[in-house]
């Protein structure tokens, strides 16, 4: 039987929160894609509705998986429709008789469509009366292509979705465009400048990050420092005694917590509601940093090469700068961190800078660069997959209690 990777590329809205994911497949033959985008939408179809469940992976947002001609014609072989599906017509498909009468069909029958990689000049301009979404790859298009282009699918009734936007330059594009939606890696990179300062609060909060961070081997001197805090104390509490962390027996004191659950578990709870708190941080930006450093975790928990939660660190710390706005070779030297994790982050060196380059790969669909990390593909799977239910649950909870 042959395995596969699954994973999910978010869109997000212009709020900068999480909109839908589009759900990326790829076999186990060393490629990108199979060479048969029926057995890849199949696979997809299979993985999200039975063997993980479309809850895990998107939990309540839109679905995004593309289709070719063979289901557009057999429509059978989809899920039910429903609201949170949305099926992506993808750019090769030919928009012949017998298409469009197909695409008509999975209107009739209530499916969500979105047209890929939409170009003016190609057949799936005649798709463009019976779509919800358009995607645009905005790389293929100079800037006065794109603002043709949107200003010509402004006379349709569709949601415009920006594909690929890498850079913050592309970012402020597309919004002066107004597209609606915008999918690509622009919003895990911050609009950095050298040399300005650090608010109040985001210096607070690197204070308050490498105290947490100071691996002292005393537990009572870490209950105190965070005891200081009494927002954060009442706020960690809370956090540790929700349903999410589900414990038998209520926790009552921060010593408590460091003596019954280890003080790695508790610096890095702590350093996540600190994160929380910044101001004006989108929402999306704290799940990604939680679903990296729980991945880097998974990935080198059954080797034990990662003591005192550094992969967990790593993962988490590789948002920082996207969270806080300014470069990490400015902010790391005010965490005091050690030379590997610091090696990881700014390098991709040392013994964590594989595991997170395996994580950075598995969130952009880069397979190959996943493929020699070597984790092995099964394990890399399982541990994505249980992140992905890790962190939906910790993310939650945790904004609840930043609010």
């Amino acid at each position: 039987m042959l395995q596969s990777y699954l994973a999910r590329q978010p869109v997000f809205d212009t709020d900068q929160q999480v909109f839908g994911y589009e759900l990326l497949y790829r076999s186990d033959n060393g490629g990108p894609l199979t060479a048969d985008g029926t057995e890849a939408t199949t696979e997809v179809i299979i993985n999200s509705y039975i063997e993980i469940g479309l809850d895990k992976l998107v939990g309540n947002h839109l679905a995004f998986i593309n289709i070719t001609r063979d289901f557009i014609l057999n429509h059978h072989k989809l899920p039910p429709p429903s609201g949170q599906l949305v099926l992506e017509i993808l750019e090769n498909v030919e928009a012949d008789d017998e298409v469009v009468a197909g695409v008509k069909g999975l209107i009739d029958k209530g499916y969500n469509i979105a047209l890929d990689d939409f170009d003016l000049g190609k057949s799936n301009r005649r798709l463009i009366q019976f779509a919800h979404f358009v995607k645009i790859d905005i790389l293929e298009q100079g800037s006065a292509g794109l603002a043709k282009m949107v200003a010509s699918l402004r006379k349709f009734p569709v949601k415009l979705v920006a594909e690929k936007v890498e850079t913050i330059a592309q970012y402020e594009q597309c919004r002066t465009l107004r597209f609606d939606y915008y999918q690509g890696f622009s919003l895990c990179h911050p609009n950095v400048v050298r040399g300005q300062r650090l608010s109040a609060n985001k210096l607070q909060v690197m204070q308050l990050l490498a105290k947490l961070q100071n691996e002292d081997p005393d537990a009572n001197a870490l209950s105190k420092m965070i005891e200081q805090d009494i927002v954060l104390s009442f706020k960690l509490l809370r956090y540790i005694n929700s349903a999410s962390l589900a414990l038998r027996n209520k926790i009552d004191s921060i010593n408590h917590a460091v003596i019954l659950l280890g003080q790695n578990n508790v610096r890095q709870w702590a350093s996540l509601i600190a994160l929380t708190s910044l101001e004006e941080t989108p929402s999306a930006l704290i799940h990604t940093a939680l679903l990296r450093g729980k991945m880097c975790e998974l990935l080198l928990e059954p080797t034990g090469k990662a003591p005192n939660g550094a992969a967990f660190v790593v993962g988490l710390f590789s948002m920082l700068d996207a969270l806080i706005g300014a470069p990490l070779d400015r902010l790391l030297p005010m965490l005091h961190l050690n030379q590997d994790i610091n090696d990881a982050l700014l390098s991709r060196k040392g013994p964590y800078g594989n595991t997170l380059k395996c994580v950075l790969a598995y969130e952009q669909g880069d397979w190959q660069t996943v493929d020699r990390a070597g984790f092995g593909e099964e394990f890399t799977i399982s541990c994505y997959l249980r992140a992905v239910e890790w962190c939906d649950a910790s993310a939650r909870q945790l904004l609840q209690e930043a609010a």
